[in-house]
Protein backbone atom coordinates (compact mmCIF):
# COMPACT_ATOMS: atom_id res chain seq x y z
CA UNK A 1 0.00 0.00 0.00
CA UNK A 2 0.97 3.42 -0.88
CA UNK A 3 1.43 6.52 1.88
CA UNK A 4 0.56 9.96 0.80
CA UNK A 5 2.91 12.32 2.31
CA UNK A 6 1.17 15.21 0.89
CA UNK A 7 -2.38 15.70 -0.44
CA UNK A 8 -2.66 18.83 -2.46
CA UNK A 9 -6.73 19.52 -3.15
CA UNK A 10 -8.11 21.69 -6.01
CA UNK A 11 -11.14 22.93 -6.68
CA UNK A 12 -12.43 22.60 -9.91
CA UNK A 13 -15.56 24.56 -11.24
CA UNK A 14 -16.23 26.99 -8.52
CA UNK A 15 -15.96 30.66 -10.33
CA UNK A 16 -14.21 33.37 -8.33
CA UNK A 17 -16.14 36.44 -8.61
CA UNK A 18 -13.36 40.00 -9.02
CA UNK A 19 -14.45 43.07 -7.22
CA UNK A 20 -14.25 45.95 -9.94
CA UNK A 21 -10.96 47.18 -7.58
CA UNK A 22 -9.37 43.83 -7.42
CA UNK A 23 -9.41 44.00 -11.98
CA UNK A 24 -8.12 47.43 -11.74
CA UNK A 25 -5.30 46.64 -9.47
CA UNK A 26 -3.97 43.58 -11.82
CA UNK A 27 -5.03 45.32 -14.96
CA UNK A 28 -2.49 47.93 -13.30
CA UNK A 29 0.08 45.97 -12.26
CA UNK A 30 0.57 43.93 -15.64
CA UNK A 31 1.29 47.15 -17.06
CA UNK A 32 4.17 47.78 -14.34
CA UNK A 33 6.90 46.21 -16.93
CA UNK A 34 7.00 44.72 -20.63
CA UNK A 35 5.66 40.82 -20.47
CA UNK A 36 4.38 40.73 -17.03
CA UNK A 37 0.85 39.96 -18.47
CA UNK A 38 1.55 35.88 -17.65
CA UNK A 39 3.47 36.45 -14.39
CA UNK A 40 0.58 38.83 -13.51
CA UNK A 41 -1.98 36.08 -14.22
CA UNK A 42 -0.52 33.42 -11.86
CA UNK A 43 0.30 35.32 -9.40
CA UNK A 44 -3.17 36.27 -9.03
CA UNK A 45 -4.70 32.96 -10.02
CA UNK A 46 -6.33 34.00 -13.03
CA UNK A 47 -5.62 32.74 -16.82
CA UNK A 48 -3.95 35.27 -19.03
CA UNK A 49 -6.44 35.38 -21.39
CA UNK A 50 -8.62 36.48 -19.06
CA UNK A 51 -6.10 39.64 -17.96
CA UNK A 52 -5.79 40.08 -21.59
CA UNK A 53 -9.96 40.58 -21.69
CA UNK A 54 -9.71 42.77 -18.38
CA UNK A 55 -7.04 44.93 -20.73
CA UNK A 56 -8.81 45.41 -23.50
CA UNK A 57 -11.70 46.39 -21.52
CA UNK A 58 -10.00 48.90 -19.45
CA UNK A 59 -8.44 50.26 -22.97
CA UNK A 60 -12.07 50.16 -24.10
CA UNK A 61 -12.84 52.17 -21.17
CA UNK A 62 -15.52 49.52 -20.43
CA UNK A 63 -13.70 48.69 -16.92
CA UNK A 64 -15.48 51.10 -14.65
CA UNK A 65 -18.41 51.40 -11.97
CA UNK A 66 -21.70 52.65 -14.05
CA UNK A 67 -22.03 55.95 -14.10
CA UNK A 68 -23.73 56.88 -10.41
CA UNK A 69 -25.79 60.03 -12.79
CA UNK A 70 -27.19 56.81 -15.16
CA UNK A 71 -31.28 57.44 -14.55
CA UNK A 72 -34.54 56.49 -16.24
CA UNK A 73 -36.15 58.77 -19.04
CA UNK A 74 -39.78 59.43 -17.05
CA UNK A 75 -42.65 57.74 -19.86
CA UNK A 76 -46.09 59.59 -20.41
CA UNK A 77 -48.36 56.67 -21.17
CA UNK A 78 -51.13 57.31 -23.68
CA UNK A 79 -53.02 56.40 -26.60
CA UNK A 80 -53.13 60.43 -27.63
CA UNK A 81 -49.28 60.61 -29.18
CA UNK A 82 -50.36 64.15 -29.69
CA UNK A 83 -50.16 65.05 -25.93
CA UNK A 84 -46.96 63.10 -25.80
CA UNK A 85 -43.95 65.10 -25.34
CA UNK A 86 -40.17 64.68 -24.08
CA UNK A 87 -39.45 65.98 -20.77
CA UNK A 88 -36.10 67.66 -21.73
CA UNK A 89 -34.39 70.80 -20.92
CA UNK A 90 -35.22 72.97 -24.46
CA UNK A 91 -31.18 73.13 -25.33
CA UNK A 92 -31.49 69.15 -25.49
CA UNK A 93 -34.55 69.54 -27.70
CA UNK A 94 -34.36 67.72 -31.22
CA UNK A 95 -37.40 68.24 -33.39
CA UNK A 96 -36.78 65.21 -35.09
CA UNK A 97 -37.40 63.11 -32.00
CA UNK A 98 -40.62 64.77 -31.24
CA UNK A 99 -43.47 62.74 -31.50
CA UNK A 100 -45.09 65.34 -33.02
CA UNK A 101 -42.99 64.59 -35.82
CA UNK A 102 -44.34 60.84 -36.71
CA UNK A 103 -48.03 61.40 -36.96
CA UNK A 104 -48.95 57.56 -37.91
CA UNK A 105 -48.02 56.90 -34.41
CA UNK A 106 -49.66 53.31 -34.55
CA UNK A 107 -51.41 51.49 -30.91
CA UNK A 108 -49.55 49.22 -29.38
CA UNK A 109 -45.49 50.43 -30.75
CA UNK A 110 -43.59 52.15 -28.77
CA UNK A 111 -40.15 54.38 -29.97
CA UNK A 112 -37.12 53.89 -27.98
CA UNK A 113 -34.79 56.82 -28.82
CA UNK A 114 -31.36 56.07 -27.58
CA UNK A 115 -28.89 58.15 -26.00
CA UNK A 116 -26.21 58.07 -29.58
CA UNK A 117 -29.29 58.91 -31.76
CA UNK A 118 -30.67 55.66 -32.51
CA UNK A 119 -34.33 55.08 -33.09
CA UNK A 120 -35.73 51.70 -32.24
CA UNK A 121 -39.72 51.00 -32.65
CA UNK A 122 -41.11 47.84 -31.98
CA UNK A 123 -44.41 46.57 -31.69
CA UNK A 124 -46.35 45.05 -28.09
CA UNK A 125 -45.13 41.36 -29.62
CA UNK A 126 -41.32 42.24 -29.71
CA UNK A 127 -39.59 39.55 -27.45
CA UNK A 128 -37.88 41.11 -24.92
CA UNK A 129 -34.69 39.08 -24.54
CA UNK A 130 -33.61 39.79 -28.62
CA UNK A 131 -34.96 43.45 -27.94
CA UNK A 132 -32.32 43.66 -25.27
CA UNK A 133 -29.45 42.24 -27.55
CA UNK A 134 -30.23 44.72 -30.26
CA UNK A 135 -30.06 47.45 -27.86
CA UNK A 136 -27.04 46.79 -26.55
CA UNK A 137 -25.43 46.40 -29.49
CA UNK A 138 -26.69 50.01 -30.68
CA UNK A 139 -25.34 51.49 -27.25
CA UNK A 140 -22.14 50.00 -27.73
CA UNK A 141 -19.18 53.12 -27.79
Amino acid sequence: MLKVARLDVISSGARRRWTLDEKQRIVAESYAAPRQVSATARRNGLSASQLFTWRRLARDGRLEEADSETTFAPVLVGDDSSRCSLPLPPEQLDPSLSPKAHPSAVSGRIEIVLMRGHRVIVDSGVDAAVLARVLAVLERP
